[in-house]
């Protein structure tokens, strides 16, 4: 069943004009509209308007032009069907075998800084996609294409076997619905957010593939790294891969993780990460001085992990990073000097993310089995003005600083937490335990001496005063936690016990 009549219609006209051309050399009559039938003409290709076919104006600015039976009886007919055919013959309809269509710029339009609501609404298109799902709904018969990669392989068949195989325009079919259902993703998103709706009845969601991935956490699972097409650009897929081998599913997720940590910080910052979680993280009044106090935290665990930088890579803190194995190293910039240094090993991961650049809150979204779980970012901070101090002893200021870091790191580790800072960098980090005793002992054996004079952070607060008590014995002199336990007060007669400062924050940080 040879391609006797297309209908082309479309927004994004790169290699419209050669793709038509192709298909009347062929023998394909074409119905157009609006710019593309104008492109078509000057271009020297007979076109015939689609009011021909419809024996009816295009209207209302082009909003009704293809909303005709004349146009969906040729797309929907099944062609083996005596009576659908028989009808097509009785109304004078002509069969359209091919559709090349595509839409009206939605994304464009709606990521444009000055956009009015006017504008998006004016930019959903209804027409194209109702042709497109016409098309595709009778692929059997009809081949359609939205997307002008696709064109080729249509010409390529057409060429060798005068048709498009079955296979294809399943393929064809597949991808049409695909984006037309992103396409509706994206407008429902957006009218949800207008209207104010934080709790609705359904929600459809739309990603882009980003790359096919090797395997996903290990080598029997098979993974694909998708990214959303309207999500913040301060994200692992957003960054620019300068070198290295391509990325890894393990290697997204912890990078994700550094970049979240990092971001906490104003100063200039490092962090180390392993498994997602931290495994250490140093300020300073440099990157460099930094960078040391984060290899210092922990200089076991950082060998093979990652590393994220809110600073520019200069030559002398690329020689530092250079005599560690690192999986991948993220920063704003890199000097040309420090890539000439750091692409001397052949498989680490160079990327570049402003991870300074401002970004609003996304919602988090969680697979479960057969579910999806979907929350508000944890964008909450310390502020002091609603801290309470229910210990006989207040921090220093010094202390203070300790806790700040500490705070914010014990945010991002995984609960129950526990986290050591001392002198603008962590000493110790208990992480996932099933009891928060258990987290403690952990960070505070990984600090060992530099317990004397740290601070402590908990993500949650203390069920019992135990936490309190081999922290004390282990030389912590101030502690920052939620509060709120029924048992708060054994907490603070403890903490009181041992001249310890202590810090409520009233507010949680569970990381599951």
């Amino acid at each position: 069943m040879a391609i006797k009549r297309a209908l082309v219609s479309v927004y994004h006209k790169e290699g419209i004009v050669d793709f038509v051309k192709e298909l009347v050399s062929m023998g394909v009559e074409v119905i157009s509209t609006g710019g593309t039938k104008k492109l078509l003409q000057e271009n020297g290709i007979e076109v015939i308007s689609i009011s021909e076919v419809t024996n009816f104006p295009e209207i209302m600015d082009g909003r009704v032009k293809t909303l005709h039976p004349a146009i969906h009886s040729g797309l929907l007919a099944v062609r083996d069907n005596k009576e659908h055919m028989e009808t097509l013959s009785d109304l004078g309809i002509t069969p359209i075998d091919l559709v090349v269509v595509n839409l009206y710029p939605f994304k464009e339009t709606i990521t444009k800084k000055t956009v009015t609501f006017e504008d998006a609404i004016e930019n959903i298109d209804i027409g194209g996609p109702t042709m497109l799902r016409s098309a595709a709904k009778n692929h059997q018969d009809v081949t359609v294409v939205v997307d002008p990669n696709d064109y080729q392989t249509v010409v390529n068949q057409l060429s060798s076997d005068g048709d498009v195989d079955h296979k294809t325009r399943k393929q064809l079919a597949a991808k049409v619905f695909r984006h037309t259902a992103a396409y509706d993703a994206l407008v429902s998103s957006y009218l949800t957010e207008q209207a104010g709706e934080t709790d609705p009845e359904s929600l459809t969601f739309t990603y882009e593939k980003q790359q096919s991935l090797r395997y996903g956490e290990n080598p029997h699972q098979q993974a694909t790294f998708y990214k959303q097409p309207l999500g913040t650009e301060v994200s692992i897929a957003r960054v620019k891969q300068l070198h290295g081998k391509e990325l890894s599913y393990n290697n997204i997720k912890d990078a994700d993780a550094a970049v979240h940590i990092v971001r906490e910080f104003n100063e200039p910052c490092a962090v180390a990460v392993k498994h997602m979680n931290p495994c250490g993280v140093g300020v300073g009044d440099t990157i460099n001085e930094a960078f040391k106090r984060a290899y210092e935290a922990d200089s076991t665990s950082i060998f093979g992990g990652i590393v994220a930088l809110n600073r520019e890579v200069d030559r002398e803190l690329a020689i530092q990073l250079n005599e560690i194995f690192l999986e991948i190293v993220i920063a704003p910039r890199f000097t040309d000097d420090a890539l000439e240094i750091l692409t001397q090993k052949k498989n680490i991961r160079l990327l570049t993310l402003n991870v300074r650049a401002e970004a609003k809150a996304e919602k988090q979204l969680t697979s479960v089995k057969g579910g999806l779980l979907i929350q508000d970012e944890d964008t909450g901070s310390l502020d002091k003005e609603q801290t309470t101090i229910p210990t006989k002893r207040e921090p220093t200021e010094e202390e203070w600083n300790d806790l700040q870091l500490a705070w914010k790191v014990v945010k991002h580790v995984k609960s129950n937490a526990i986290v050591l800072a001392k002198d603008n960098m962590t000493i110790g980090i208990g992480a996932g335990q099933m009891n928060r005793v258990g987290a403690a002992k952990i960070a505070l054996e990984q600090a060992g001496e530099e317990t004397h004079g740290s601070a402590l952070a908990s993500d949650a607060f203390f069920p019992m005063a135990d936490t309190v008590e081999v922290a004390a014995k282990a030389g912590v002199t101030t502690i920052i936690q939620p509060g709120g336990s029924i048992r708060d007060e054994e907490s603070i007669q403890k903490a009181d016990e041992y001249g310890i400062a202590m810090v409520f924050t009233g507010m949680r940080h569970f990381k599951h």
